[in-house]
């Protein structure tokens, strides 16, 4: 237990990294993106006012300007630094359509990777994307209305592309590494956080075992001592449930140890192949009796032949403790399937009975100690509630898994895949 908590606790920990860089480097690489676009638009804007063509820098300079000191007109100022060598640096083509989709022009003069028929498509799967502005590859257009006609400018953004990807790239790299080394940290560090939870819980575990052995002797001598009082002066009703309730004692403190023992992560278990058939059989027939008596009706689905490697007493113990577990819960008259079947290498039990009182959120409990789905029935059915932790403790000491689900809000299934 103490082993999955560090697991738990590191897991989390890195989750909880991973989904800070997660949204740090969304919101980073989300407005690099926007930039890039926003400047290349910008550029564009310039284009589209001179009709596909970059503008003589100096001039417009001066209009903006001009512009800057206007007052209202403030707002049309660009908001990048121009430089007179921008139109050098840039490289970018045009093509003109009319209403039709007709090519009526197209304007290479300023780029050397695209000639014209490769520009014409770029054209044409410009016109049939939505919006005004967007990305063609490595190129950003922006369609700009000549009268009846069409034209869509391309500028090439492949440079600052590629230092947005390779930013990009870098910080993802960048974050897995941290990820990467806060994973050991917190893996490494994990064992001094949940130190004084380990040594709380053997110490528990200690107490429980220790204290059961003691609690033994003493019920041993009671329960004798009131055998002996019954043969020295008869049986009665006082002396009779002094060992009831002696008899439940014991149990309680037998299935406590149990449980505790096949908690402990160390020692070795002797695991030996047996025909689990013909265990689950013989204890199905024990309960059947039980099940007639109480005016219910028992019914198995065993497949033949199967043999299973594991704990051969642990496992006979599951059986029982599931069935009985049936048996006690199940309404008068009602039927309790027992099943167990070889699905691949996984053995499946299962077993289902009609029960009163059952609440899909409750399921969960289940299998807790002590936990009783209807604290209303202890005085009937006598039971501790720790059956269903016994079982798990079992099939999780096979590394196996048991669920509880509730069918038709009337049926309990506790299935067990070994």
């Amino acid at each position: 237990m103490v082993r999955k908590m560090r697991i738990k606790f590191t897991v989390l920990s890195v989750l909880s990294v991973a989904a800070v860089l997660a949204v740090i480097l969304g919101i980073i690489n989300a407005a690099n993106y926007r930039r890039v676009a926003a400047e290349a638009d910008q550029v564009l804007e310039m284009m589209a006012e001179n009709k596909g063509r970059f503008p003589k820098m100096k001039p417009f300079i001066e209009k903006d300007r001009k512009i800057e000191g206007r007052g209202k007109e403030k707002k049309h100022k660009r908001n990048f630094e121009m430089s007179l060598e921008l139109p050098y640096e840039l490289r970018y083509f045009s093509v003109l359509l009319d209403e039709n989709g007709e090519i009526l022009e197209t304007d290479i003069g300023m780029v050397a990777a695209v000639d014209a028929e490769t520009a014409q498509e770029y054209a044409r799967e410009a016109v049939k994307l939505f919006g005004k502005t967007g990305f063609c590859g490595n190129y950003r257009y922006r369609k700009q209305e000549e009268g009846r006609n069409l034209r869509v400018i391309f500028l090439d953004c492949r440079r600052v592309l590629g230092v947005f990807q390779t930013f990009l790239a870098v910080s993802i790299a960048v974050s897995l590494a941290g990820m990467a080394a806060v994973f050991l940290l917190v893996f490494l560090l994990s064992g001094k956080a949940v130190r004084p939870f380990a040594e709380s819980y053997e110490k528990q575990k200690r107490f429980i075992t220790d204290a059961g052995h003691e609690i033994k002797t003493p019920l041993t001598i009671i329960d004798a001592d009131a055998a002996v009082l019954e043969m020295e002066c008869g049986g009665n009703e006082w002396l009779s449930d002094i060992q009831k309730q002696t008899g439940r004692l014991k149990e309680l403190t037998n299935d406590l140890i149990f449980l505790s023992k096949m908690e402990e992560e160390a020692g070795e278990r002797l695991w030996i192949e047996f025909p689990v058939s013909e265990a689950a059989e013989e204890t199905a027939q024990s309960f059947e009796l039980l099940a007639k008596v109480q005016n219910k009706h028992l019914s198995c689905q065993i497949e033949p032949g199967l043999s299973y490697c594991g704990e051969e007493g642990n496992i006979r113990r599951l059986f029982s403790v599931l069935l009985d577990n049936g048996v006690k819960y199940s309404e008068e008259g009602g039927e309790i399937t027992f099943s167990l079947q070889k699905k691949g290498k996984k053995l499946v039990l299962s077993v289902q009975n009609r029960a009163v009182n059952l609440d899909r959120e409750k399921t969960a409990h289940l299998f807790e100690r002590f936990y009783r789905g209807d604290p209303s029935r202890n005085s009937d059915t006598g039971g501790h509630g720790i059956g269903l932790s016994i079982a798990k403790a079992i099939v999780e000491g096979h590394k196996g898994r048991i669920t509880a689900e509730i069918k038709d809000e009337e049926t309990l299934k506790i299935t067990a895949v070994l």
